[in-house]
């Protein structure tokens, strides 16, 4: 064996210590079965080879969002990819698959008993004071699942690999199991960084597991419509496993939908969407039990949907998994498992759990610099699905299922940690291999269709809260923009400090316009010594780079994120990169920045905030979600030159036309002005441009005009009456088309066209002001949620 990385492994280890196993080597110290391959690539590659493939994958990690948001809404850490899988031979998965189908017939046939008859209460097999204390015993759950329905549809089980290579179960994950996203998409960056390794593998497709998966769910809807709807629930942006929901539910082509989206009438679920009400068949859901539903179980849940269990149990809408099935959790229902396997099964139980003396094998793993393998412990998570078959018993009498109606998923997740630890605490995980001994077919995400297709473009089945969340993150996208704009202008006139009177004057006007707080009065008085005032309004200036102001560019930036994420699935690759792009530049921004650095920074962003909407316009289809995003973006941007506008009426330091350059240069109308007026600046000329003149897009004009066509292709009431967010728009589109053009012509001359000119920003100002609230009482759901009036915890 002329490996090097297997020699120094093999040392490391101590040679074939008797009564150990290991995941890579045998007893003898030989490479197990699909080994071989795999470590004569790697070997290949040498060190430099393999920083390349590692960084690839890393790069690949962060671009497309495999982020634990921990903490801190802006900043995340991703988990490294070990380059090396854990590779299992056939024979030593056949073991395991055999073991997870039975225990997903056992705790299915275990759940239908609690919250049926619970003969095994009587029979004192189980232990009844323990479970009956259990918060996870959901009594209002007793009968709800109709009698020809299976209560678990897809199950997450947590095994190690002992010293004796005997696979043990450290826990059952049935509420919300995850990991299937995230086992998906190492398997895929795998493929990607190592294709030459990746395609010469002979190993098992996930891929055939998840259209499985996704047929199951279809199989699942009662009514047996051809094009069921079915939604994957989260809790939402803040949940740690947000990215796996959103690139799952983007995988098997479902909506991914929160709770607030969802509402019970007549037992029937329905999905709030911009076209009405639209019927919900089937709820992969990945909430945990007590919160799903606010009415009967945790009353103070904000994630859940208040009559969902009443819909359940009434057969308006099917759950995978059934609601209850927590209590199968329970780690004390482990030392009952064998007995209960022969009482419910009549067979043996193949998969032990593990207890406190069950010590774990080693398997290898690089170390952080690439040069050698070192042991380690891994966990592994399996997915089992029900088969389309199986989603339905024929026999309502006799629930119990057979082996073939499970199919394992061929691989996992497999993280580094000490037995039993959570998978998010996890720095390091692998993609799991498992050998086959043929080629395996090509799964394609599409399939062929069954039937003739209505086609849809208008967008109407677009949920309220997804398109409030793209109406906002154009308005916080802008609003971003604007502020990196007027920084870059105030940082511009503070490295001219002090040269020249008028730079000077401008910045002071820049500080008025940007609104920072941190210069206070007693500030004001300190203001006038020159090298003191440096200071303080450098030191404000860069404090905008931190998160002390909630106008700062990091808040504005986490205010963005919040909304981006919680429409991940809505937004292209190619968008979602530049996100990531932005993410890794805001993650360079504090206030030790220089001047200099600090407004190339802002003029990064700027131009990087222009590439993410530029994409989102040029990939996005233009229905109703992307109408709200524009119409985000220029009330936002007009307002924000309105604001402009009238800080040039009442700039106390008065620098005259050096203002109105510095509005030109902050909203990119300089050279446009220059070409039409050449050098001369004339701030009638500059009111044209940038109030009247319907073809710049940075004008009033245009924007007014721009978002009342977005506009007028909304879905509207059937009131032929002008609702209130129309009203306003004609109301600021009036004072604009009414203005007296000649009388602000003289505005450098004399104060009464400055006075007109204040009286048509107001007049913009305040219906513009108002557009953002009637737009979000018109299209946005905002319905006061159902409440317990009794609690039905035993506690309360």
């Amino acid at each position: 064996m002329a490996n090097g990385l297997v020699e120094d492994y093999l040392h490391q280890l101590g040679k074939g210590q008797p009564g150990t196993f290991d995941a890579m080597l045998d007893g003898q110290g030989q490479l197990r079965p699909g080994w071989q391959s795999l470590l004569g690539s790697l070997e290949g590659l040498g060190p430099s080879g393999r920083h390349q493939q590692h960084d690839e994958i890393q790069r690949l990690l962060a671009e497309n969002g495999v982020i634990f948001n921990m903490h801190d809404e802006t900043q995340g850490r991703s988990w490294r990819l070990d380059p090396l899988p854990w590779v299992i031979d056939e024979p030593q998965w056949q073991a395991l698959e055999a073991g997870l189908i039975q225990r997903s017939r056992l705790l299915s046939a275990l759940y239908d008993d609690i919250y049926g008859p619970k003969t095994l209460f009587e029979a004192g097999l189980l232990p009844t004071q323990e479970l009956l204390a259990s918060a996870h015993l959901l009594l209002p759950c007793h009968q709800s699942l109709p009698n020809d329905r299976a209560a678990i549809n897809f199950h997450g089980v947590d095994v190690i690999v002992d010293t004796k290579g005997q696979w043990r179960v450290m826990a059952d994950r049935l509420q919300a199991p995850s990991g299937t996203g995230f086992a998906l998409e190492n398997r895929i960056l795998m493929a990607r960084a190592l294709p030459d390794m990746y395609r010469n593998a002979p190993l098992k497709r996930l891929a055939g597991f998840l259209d499985l998966h996704h047929r199951t769910l279809i199989a699942m809807a009662y009514q047996h419509r051809d094009n069921p709807t079915l939604i994957l629930l989260t809790p939402g942006p803040g949940s740690p496993r947000y990215f796996e929901h959103a690139y799952l539910a983007n995988y098997l082509n479902i909506a991914l939908v929160e709770g607030q989206d969802l509402v019970v009438r007549d037992t029937q679920v329905w999905l709030r969407t911009l076209g009405g009400l639209q019927p919900v068949d089937v709820v992969l859901r990945h909430c945990d039990d007590a919160y799903c539903d606010p009415l009967e179980l945790r009353g103070d849940s904000q994630l859940g949907v208040p009559g969902l269990l009443q819909a359940m149990r009434a057969g308006g809408v099917a759950l995978s998994n059934a609601l209850g099935v927590g209590i199968l959790e329970a780690p004390i229902l482990a030392d009952y498992l064998p007995v209960l396997c022969e009482h419910l099964l009549g067979e043996t139980l193949l998969l032990p759990n593990a207890d406190a003396s069950t010590q774990p094998a080693t398997a290898p793993i690089f170390d952080s610099h690439l040069q050698r393998l070192e042991p380690t412990t891994l966990n592994l998570r399996c997915f089992v699905t029900r088969t389309p078959g199986g989603a339905i018993h024929n026999n309502a009498k006799g629930k119990s299922s057979e082996a073939s109606e499970y199919q394992v998923m061929p691989g996992g997740l497999a993280w580094v940690g000490e037995p039993g630890s959570p998978s998010l605490s996890s720095t390091v995980v692998k993609d799991v291999w498992v050998t086959a001994t043929s080629p395996q077919p090509h799964v394609s995400q599409l399939r062929q269709a069954r039937g003739p297709v209505v086609a849809t473009r208008d967008g109407t089945d677009l949920p309220s809260r997804v398109a409030e969340s793209l109406f906002w993150l154009g308005r916080y996208g802008e609003r971003l923009d604007t502020r990196a704009r007027l920084l870059r202008e105030a940082l511009l006139r503070l490295m001219e400090y002090d040269q020249d009177e008028i730079a000077d004057q401008l910045l002071d006007e820049l500080l008025l316009a940007l609104d920072i707080t941190t210069l206070n009065e007693e500030d004001d008085q300190r203001l006038q010594a020159p090298l003191i005032g440096f200071e303080l309004k450098r030191a404000a200036l860069l404090a905008q780079f931190d998160d002390v102001d909630p106008q700062a560019l990091q808040p504005l930036f986490a205010q963005l994120m919040r909304n981006a994420r919680s429409v991940r699935d809505h937004l292209g690759d190619d968008s979602w990169r530049v996100v990531h792009q932005l993410r890794q530049r805001m993650a360079t921004f504090n206030p030790s920045l220089g001047a200099s650095a600090a407004r190339r920074a802002c003029e990064g962003l700027s131009a990087q905030l222009a590439a993410f909407f530029g994409l989102c316009n040029e990939t996005m289809p233009h229905h109703y979600g992307w109408r709200f995003m524009d119409i985000g973006r220029f009330l936002d941007r007009v307002l924000g030159l309105l604001s402009l506008l009238k800080l040039t009426l009442n700039a106390p330091h008065s620098p005259g036309l050096a203002l109105w350059e510095v509005v030109l240069a902050t909203t990119d109308n300089f050279t446009a002005y220059r070409r039409r007026y050449r050098s001369e600046l004339h701030p009638a000329a500059i009111l044209d441009l940038l109030l009247f003149d319907e073809t710049n897009p940075r004008s009033v004009g245009y924007m007014l005009k721009r978002i009342e066509r977005q506009m007028d292709r909304l879905p509207g009431s059937s009131s032929p009456y002008r609702n209130a967010e129309r009203r306003l728009l004609i109301q600021a589109n009036a004072a604009l088309h009414l203005a007296d053009i000649d009388r602000l012509s003289h505005l450098a001359d004399t104060s009464e066209a400055q006075d007109a000119l204040a009286q048509l920003l107001d007049a913009l100002i305040e219906p513009l002001s108002a557009l953002s609230e009637a737009i979000s009482q018109s299209h946005f759901s905002h319905v006061e949620r159902p409440r317990q009036l009794v609690s039905m915890e035993p506690n309360a």
